[in-house]
């Protein structure tokens, strides 16, 4: 099945708005051990991605949106790694058992929304995994993770890490076209098998 360069399966297309740079700030990450940073999840619990046993996915996004709302700026699509939240929170979803039979024993979005708004997307988006809030930016801090600031709110920039007993195995940022992440993520894990 083959799709039209910059064009997303739902028929979007990213060549017309600016996609992220790497900007380096994510180069830290990479082997690094996650600190035991518990977050809550939409699930009810409290998860700490640094105590997780085993291989653990987790997809970072600016924020979802709410279909018939305004977004947060008007130029919110010309902020590069802004748009995209949705369909590459879809595209976890629409791969999640495969991601699983890959060898993710778990998968959760992140944002710095709190949890009554990502609840809220996981009943809209049929999503079968938890996403975490970060709201008060604490493993962002705890990790130096990059952010960016839109219309007085600090969000977390777009991307995925692979997490295995604790420790990033493998980072994804930039992440363009949003839409793609999940796809990307699964070829990595498909050539990378835990022993």
């Amino acid at each position: 099945m083959s799709q039209a360069a910059g064009a997303s399966p739902a028929g979007f297309d990213w060549s017309k708005i600016p996609a992220p740079v790497d900007d380096g700030a994510m180069a830290h990450v990479a082997g690094s051990v996650v600190p035991d940073v518990a977050l809550q999840a939409t699930d009810g619990a409290r998860v700490s991605l640094g105590k997780l046993p085993g291989r653990v996915v987790v997809f970072a996004y600016p924020r979802t949106g709410v279909p018939g709302e305004p977004s947060l700026t008007e130029d919110w699509d010309q902020i590069p790694g802004a748009r995209g939240c949705t369909p590459q929170s879809c595209s976890f979803r629409d791969l999640h058992k495969v991601l699983v039979s890959a060898g993710a024993a778990k998968v959760f979005g992140l944002s710095t929304q709190d949890t009554a708004f990502q609840s809220a997307a996981v009943e809209r988006l049929h999503l079968p995994f938890p996403l975490l809030s970060d709201e008060k930016l604490a493993l962002a801090q705890a990790m130096n993770l990059p952010t960016m600031q839109v219309a007085g709110h600090t969000l977390l920039k777009r991307f995925a890490l692979v997490i295995d007993d604790g420790r990033v195995s493998a980072v994804f940022y930039p992440v363009f076209p949003p839409d793609r992440n999940a796809a990307d993520v699964l070829a990595w894990l498909e050539a990378h098998p835990r022993r």
